[in-house]
């Protein structure tokens, strides 16, 4: 097998790439090799080298504890709970959370021979401290409904405050457009109007 071939094979692997779509990209990557392919190559052979999971929540960084585990204005009495990395990246994008993070790397799943030891539950269990809040920030999927479950029977009798992010309707959404389900969740989360 060629070079290009493996090359191509390789970017088939990524998310969102298939076949087709990996020979236009090793393609476009080959014709600008010197302004493109060779800054990429090096960039990736610098992160597979320095890049590490904190060993304190999962996050990825180059140093350890990670940058967020680092932080002395992070509020350490409030821990999110998320299920993978893109979770973590997604809420720090929204700068509305200051605290701390724990990645499970999944969530457990009976269909897919997902159990407690197969996630990074035992490390968060042992991170919490008495009076922190422990918010579930995990997917509105019946894995996420179990996992959180889970981890609310585990942390029974302990003083954690256990809180869960709010499920429904977007901004901007229409209810038209709507599943079923978010629909329902939005119902059941319903809270009073303020009046001014």
């Amino acid at each position: 097998m060629s070079e290009l071939d493996t090359l191509i094979q390789l970017l088939a692997k990524l998310p969102g790439l298939g076949p087709r779509s990996a020979r236009r990209a090793a393609l476009h990557l080959i014709k600008r090799r010197e302004t493109l392919l060779q800054p990429l190559a090096g960039a990736l052979a610098k992160a597979a080298a320095a890049v590490r999971p904190c060993p304190s929540c999962g996050n990825l960084d180059t140093v350890e504890p990670c940058t967020i585990c680092r932080d002395p204005e992070r509020d350490i009495a409030a821990i999110c709970v998320v299920e993978d990395l893109a979770d973590l990246w997604a809420l720090e994008r929204t700068g509305a959370f200051r605290g701390r993070y724990h990645v499970l790397g999944g969530t457990l799943s009976a269909l897919d021979g997902v159990g407690p030891d197969d996630l990074n539950i035992e490390r968060l269990l042992a991170r919490l401290q008495p009076g922190q809040e422990l918010i579930l920030a995990l997917n509105a999927t019946v894995e996420g409904q179990t996992t959180a479950h889970y981890l609310a029977d585990r942390l029974a009798g302990r003083d954690i405050t256990i809180t869960r992010i709010a499920q429904g309707v977007p901004i901007g959404g229409e209810l038209d457009y709507l599943d079923d389900g978010t629909l329902a969740a939005a119902l059941k989360a319903r809270r009073a109007l303020a009046r001014t």
